[in-house]
């Protein structure tokens, strides 16, 4: 699983599309070779099942190169946890092995996990333009490069604000998630700060 991550994480994205696009679309024909919609087939008429379909392979190679440093940077956060002081007087008290995961490893680990996941929101953007060229896919990368080329203020304004929506809205499950994870930090939200108060008199 390490040597898997350290490949995947120092792979250039649109070689791994390359690979996917050669083994799984032209040697295996699962997945169609590129395109939103079969050829033919016009956008307004494609069905669900189609644009998944050819959703799908650029879909999985964005994933897979993304989830790599999540699973690297989780795995250093377990071995610092397993190793800590708290850890350890857990054990020494008793608990079991079940306890321990339950009560401080997977607390402590899923709160980075999710701070690195949805902090590469926005790393989609920018790896989803060579993906969507490997691909021949339409989307926002290809989008914004052709909006860019070709002077497209008004385009290029819109993906910029979608693009910071989405970074957002991402920031904002984080945050909620936060919570969910550890109670602790959803009652730090509801602590209002204090009024400041004046006493005595105002001078004229």
């Amino acid at each position: 699983m390490q040597i898997y991550c350290f490949i995947l994480s120092s792979t250039p994205t649109f070689w791994v599309a390359l690979i996917f696009l050669l083994l799984f679309a032209v040697n295996l024909h699962w997945f169609p070779i590129g395109f939103a919609t079969p050829i033919g087939v016009a956008a307004s008429d494609a069905t669900l099942g189609q644009a998944l379909h050819h959703m799908a392979l650029p879909a999985i190679t964005l994933s897979l190169v993304g989830v790599a440093n999540v699973a690297l940077h989780t795995r250093e956060k377990v071995i610092d946890i397993l190793e800590s002081d708290y850890v350890r007087a857990a054990q020494i008290s008793g608990e079991s092995t079940s306890e321990i995961l339950r009560r401080h490893l997977v607390r402590n680990a899923l709160l980075p996990a999710i701070s690195l996941q949805f902090a590469q929101v926005a790393e989609i953007f920018s790896g989803s333009v060579l993906v969507e060229t490997v691909f021949s896919y339409p989307g926002l990368g290809q989008a914004a490069v052709t909006a860019g080329l070709g002077g497209d203020v008004e385009l290029l304004a819109a993906i910029a604000l979608i693009s910071a929506a989405v970074v957002f809205a991402g920031n904002f499950v984080a945050n909620i998630l936060y919570g969910i994870v550890d109670p602790r930090l959803r009652g730090s939200w509801k602590k209002q700060r204090p009024v400041p108060t004046f006493s005595g008199e105002i001078d004229a």
